[in-house]
């Protein structure tokens, strides 16, 4: 491709809107383009790059078994009320009426859509398992669209789903496509990690996310360096200390604390670690057609509650936070001065709480704590749970090494489904015995535009987009220095343009009447990773000058070796590798 026959608009600055480094780019690069809150145009460039990840995504679904289909994307309101989900999506759904005031939704994810198909086509066991996938265009209608593509209205994204006759049909499944995914990102040339992961709102018994690694992703990832254990924060489970529970040593006291109302300011008081106090969260748990039961949780001064977990602890779904209303009337005390002990409530301590010791809590009163405070003595032995947030350095779960923490971007997310969706939407099989039962289901999604800004956010510098090979809208960047002066100039241009051409290499040639400091400028900030600069003093040697996107200097290249030093220098890694 030539710049003088493309759409090439790069800025200078970005939009002040524009946060993440992957919006500014995006915007400076010229790759999208903003219509409204939350909906971009992809310009050609961009386009490019979203069709690079869009193949490579269908090679591999198609490789790992998945048909690729199509559902409309605007859908009924009828099929989501079969699965209680038109009332659970809540704000995040756009709805709409045709002319006879019919309700439809402009659908976020499609597995009532699947489910109705699958239920009209497939009646055997012997047409199973089959695995139906889409690149569609989504829309959820996000409070606060913000960065760019990464958190857009309207996006795309791949998703697939399967139905086996069984659990362990749908676990080979389930582990075709989540093989299918490390071979995608891989291919992408992206650093990710597979993680363990809360099922959410799409429901289900197990899930994991890819998540790309970046220091300005939205989720934290606990890791074990040491072996292949990551999981979301929100899931990973913190060990009970091994260490049984110390004696007392201490009698309660209470001290007086003016002033002080967080476990910080305490500490920093009375000169004790942070490790030595507890925090208490009053929590209310709420069931249909009973009264609230308040709950107070207990989680380690330096430790975060894990609201994820919290949910799951039994007694304990559905909860709220306590309103400081109900905390006055109940406890009598005020929230920076609350704690454990006298109170007849429920009391839930996290697991390293309850092998605490002499430990420092709320007095119920304010200016006041209490120190040396112990259970079984001073107050009730708890319900113990895991309820807090993992750490770096906490034991990892799988017994090999410590946990380090790292910041993702969510890319794609496998499901376990099992019966969640086709027990309510009477999606079902005759087994070869003649009996009627509900099909298995996975679903599998991919955010197709997002794996595009995710990819800068991991690649990038001050200059610019660093592309991986296998995401960059072209492969090797030539610029000419003085093309429309230099007959010398253009003659090699054009040469290596054709041998690049021939050689299946995706060559753009920047043949702009522009400056030779906004040629290389704009080409650091595309991205594109393999560059060729062709002037006339290297050409009276023979040579051009030859820099991948990341080296910090050029390397001089004879012009009738250059595709094959391009060659040399693309990264055999991101090709399809066997299963």
């Amino acid at each position: 491709m030539r710049a003088s026959q493309y759409y090439l608009a790069t800025l200078k600055e970005a939009p002040q809107e524009a946060e993440l480094p992957s919006h500014k780019l995006m915007l400076r690069a010229g790759l999208i383009r903003k219509l409204g809150s939350g909906l971009y145009s992809w310009m050609p460039l961009g386009l490019r790059v979203l069709r690079k990840v869009e193949t490579i995504v269908r090679e591999e679904m198609n490789r790992a078994g998945a048909l690729e289909f199509v559902a409309p994307p605007i859908q009924p309101a009828e099929l989501w009320k079969e699965t209680g989900r038109w009332d659970l999506y809540g704000p995040l759904m756009l709805r709409i009426r045709d002319r006879a005031e019919r309700e439809f939704c402009y659908a976020p994810t499609a597995e009532e859509v699947v489910c109705d198909i699958v239920r009209r086509e497939i009646k055997s066991y012997r047409q199973l398992p089959v695995n139906f996938y889409q690149v569609q265009t989504k829309f959820r209608d996000e409070i606060r669209p913000r960065f760019g593509v990464m958190r857009a209205r309207e996006f795309t994204m791949k998703d697939a789903y399967s139905f086996d006759a069984d659990y362990a049909g749908l676990q080979k499944s389930y582990r075709a496509m989540y093989e299918a995914y490390v071979r995608i990102f891989t291919r992408l040339g992206l650093e990710f990690r597979a993680v363990a992961a809360d099922t959410g709102e799409i429901g289900g018994t197990g899930s994991h996310e890819f998540q790309v690694i970046a220091g300005s992703g939205e989720d934290a990832i606990a890791f074990a360096p040491d072996s292949d254990y990551a999981a979301n924060v929100e899931l990973a489970e913190a060990l009970a200390p091994k260490a049984p529970r110390g004696g007392a040593t201490q009698a309660m006291r209470k001290v007086a604390t003016p002033g002080q109302h967080t476990c910080e300011d305490v500490c920093a008081f009375l000169g004790l670690p942070l490790e030595k106090t507890v925090k208490s969260i009053v929590v209310m748990h709420e069931e249909e057609g009973k009264p609230a039961e308040m709950v107070m949780l207990l989680v380690r001064g330096d430790h975060m509650l894990n609201e994820v977990k919290t949910s799951k602890v039994p007694g304990l779904k559905p909860f709220r936070f306590a309103t400081d209303a109900e905390i006055r009337e109940r406890l009598r005390a005020t929230p920076g001065s609350l704690g454990p002990v006298g109170h007849d409530v429920k009391i839930v301590a996290d697991r390293t709480v309850a092998a605490m010791s002499d430990f420092v809590v709320g007095a119920n009163e304010d200016g006041h704590h209490l120190t040396g405070v112990n259970f079984g003595r001073d107050l009730p032995e708890p319900v113990v749970a895991d309820i807090r947030n993992v750490v770096a350095g906490d034991p990892s779960p799988d017994g090999r090494g410590k946990l380090d923490i790292a910041r993702g971007i969510e890319v794609g997310h496998v499901f376990q489904l099992r019966t969640a969706y086709t027990s309510k939407m009477g999606v079902t099989y005759i087994d070869d015995k003649g009996e009627t039962k509900p099909m298995e289901m996975g679903c599998y999604g991919i955010g197709v535009t997002r794996v595009v800004a995710a990819a800068i956010e991991q690649n990038h510098d001050d200059k610019g987009i660093i592309w991986p090979d296998p995401m960059s809208p072209f492969t090797v960047a030539i610029v000419p220095l003085g093309f429309h002066k230099s007959d010398a100039v253009r003659d090699a241009a054009e040469k290596a343009y054709a041998a690049f051409s021939a050689a299946g290499l995706e060559p753009f040639l920047d043949d702009r009447n522009e400056r030779p400091g906004v040629l290389l400028a704009d080409q650091e900030l595309i991205g594109i990773p393999h560059r060729i600069v062709i002037g006339e003093r290297g050409l009276k040697e023979g040579v051009v000058e030859y820099q991948h996107r990341r080296d910090t200097q050029a390397t001089r290249v004879a012009l009738d070796q250059a595709v094959a030093h391009v060659r040399s220098r693309l990264d055999p890694a991101h090709s399809p590798r066997a299963a």
